[in-house]
């Protein structure tokens, strides 16, 4: 059975500015994907329907998700508030598709049903704003870099655009807001209006009316829109009012108009357009010279000057020189981790300055307790960079939401027997992509001095075989070691079993569910049945809830 991805934009949050189509599909859908906040506007639209929910920047986990479950022949809706066309899922949901090669003749159904913009429903909130030429821009640099967003602002601000701002302000973006205003009043004044609409048409919808100049004096958040009116734009009782040019042409305030309808469209009667109000004189010399009608007496000097260039350019070869197209390229931030081995644990001086020079001024490096160094490194050549480390002995794996080894020094190498099977885990599963991350614990003896069983995964080589632990809480006040689920596994099964274990989990857990979670909720991996680990004390609960 073909799958069916149903990519939904429902508006602001209320029903009433929900289209149906967008209602319709949610009820047919098998799964709803969405940001936790978003599944809680819509959930008295739902009846027995999965529910996938997760939290802020997961939204490739979401996208991949959706296309796992459509692939297995479900249908799945992946809901955004407003547009899903306009900063929503739609464009992630088909990048995800495409790169696993999709096609619409013979892959899974997409449809994308749009929904109410934050532009429009914001507009029509604040009166009549975006009558004439607007644009959206997102001030949010992490995905875009900040000098690009700039140049956007300089020319919106340049060209008269109403401008709208998405994503203005969060807790750590708090200087994006502060930059655009500085642009825009370079170009614009400081009376010019400004709206502030927070939450539109949800319970806790909040409006403010102000100008360019004073605009930060209020509250600007993540759900917060900015609409920024042109060089035109009025404030009349409170409401907005972007004019679309009519009074150039009506009369706004009589029955009667000056110009009659067939009159309305003549060049005369429009002098602010290209024409200027004139008639188009290289096409009229064309026409004349075609009928045969041209004089000396008819021919204007306008038509005079026009003729002789295209003359002159007969007998002339001019070099075509066409002008170079903008560009604007965006360097990628290059994220990865190093370490000198799976059992190595120490650094060589030559790793470490070579490390350094390919990190430079612009990047970063950070210690962690992985056994790795995260490096964020901005270039567009990543396989330099990483050629140049893997040439002096560095382990190169990607971070976020994969598989990662931890294996301990095996007491500097002296206890080597089972550093064969952890690099061959290492060798298949390392940077695999999974729901959350998931650590595995690998230790050479019955010491576990490196903590193996407090990962996610936990393996422990002792008497010649392995012990097996799953399902710790790695974080937390309540956190707790993995239950042990088997002792005197076979060297030979350790691999293929932890194989199946982590391929059971990436098909099968959901998007930002951590391991021990997905073992609680399915209560059986494998063969091995799930039992609750945690501390049974009365502990106060964190304030994040988990």
């Amino acid at each position: 059975m073909r799958g069916k991805l149903l990519v939904i934009g429902f508006g602001p949050g209320s029903f009433e500015h929900m289209t149906n189509r967008a209602m319709e599909a949610i009820k047919e859908s098998d799964y709803i994907i969405g940001y936790k906040t978003y599944v809680d506007l819509i959930k008295d639209l739902l009846t027995n329907q999965e529910i996938i929910s997760t939290g802020m920047s997961e939204e490739v986990s979401r996208a991949q998700a959706a296309v796992r479950y459509a692939e297995e022949g479900k249908t799945v809706a992946v809901i955004s508030s407003g547009d899903a066309g306009v900063y929503g899922m739609a464009g992630l949901v088909y990048e995800v598709l495409i790169e696993k090669g999709w096609k619409e003749a013979t892959g899974v159904s997409v449809e994308v049903i749009p929904g109410i913009s934050a532009i429009n429903s914001c507009a029509s909130l604040l009166g009549a704003p975006v009558m004439h030429d607007a644009c959206t821009i997102s001030l949010s640099d992490h995905l875009t870099p900040w000098d690009l967003i700039e140049k956007r602002l300089e020319a919106a601000a340049l060209a008269d655009f109403v401008v709208t701002l998405y994503n203005p302000k969060s807790g750590r973006r708090t200087r994006q807001i502060q930059e655009a205003q500085r642009i825009l009043l370079k170009y614009r004044s400081p009376r010019t209006p400004v709206g502030l609409v927070k939450s539109a048409y949800r319970d806790r919808q909040h409006i403010e009316i102000t100008d360019l100049e004073h605009m930060l004096d209020f509250d600007i958040g993540m759900l917060t829109t900015v609409v920024i009116g042109n060089s035109s734009t009025f404030l009349y009782d409170n409401k907005i009012i972007t004019p679309r040019g009519y009074q150039r042409k009506y009369t706004l305030n009589t029955t009667e108009q000056r110009l009659r309808p067939h009159e309305r469209l003549r060049h005369e009667n429009e002098p602010w357009a290209l024409h200027q109000g004139k008639n188009d004189s290289v096409t009229n010399v064309a026409v004349k010279e075609k009928k045969g009608l041209a004089s000396e007496s008819t021919i204007s000097s306008l038509e005079l000057a026009v003729e002789a260039l295209r003359k002159v350019e007969k007998n002339q070869t001019f070099e075509n020189t066409p002008r170079a197209a903008v560009h604007h390229p965006v360097e990628s931030i290059f994220e990865f981790a190093v370490s000198p081995g799976i059992a190595n644990k120490k650094f060589t001086p030559s790793q470490l300055i070579t490390l350094a020079e390919v990190v430079g001024e612009e990047g970063s490096m950070e210690y962690t307790p992985h056994h790795q160094i995260y490096v964020k490194v901005p270039t567009a050549e990543p396989e330099r960079v990483t050629q140049k480390l893997e040439d002096v002995g560095f382990i190169l794996e990607p971070i976020g939401d994969v598989f990662q080894i931890k294996a301990c020094d095996f007491c500097e190498g002296e206890k080597k027997n089972s550093i064969p099977h952890a690099e061959e885990i290492h060798q298949k599963l390392s940077g695999l992509d999974l729901p959350k991350e998931l650590k595995l614990g690998f230790n050479g003896c019955g010491m576990a001095c490196f903590g193996a069983v407090n990962e996610d995964i936990g393996i422990v080589f002792r008497k010649g075989k392995f012990d097996l632990f799953l399902g710790a809480k790695t974080v937390g006040r309540t956190a707790h070691a993995g239950q042990p689920v088997a002792e005197g596994i076979e060297p030979d099964e350790i691999v293929e079993l932890i194989e199946k274990i982590v391929l059971e989990y990436k098909e099968k857990g959901h998007p930002n569910e951590r391991f021990f979670k997905y073992f609680k909720r399915v209560g059986k991996i494998q063969h091995y049945q799930y039992k609750d680990m945690t501390p049974k004390i009365e502990i106060e609960p964190a304030p994040c809830g988990d």
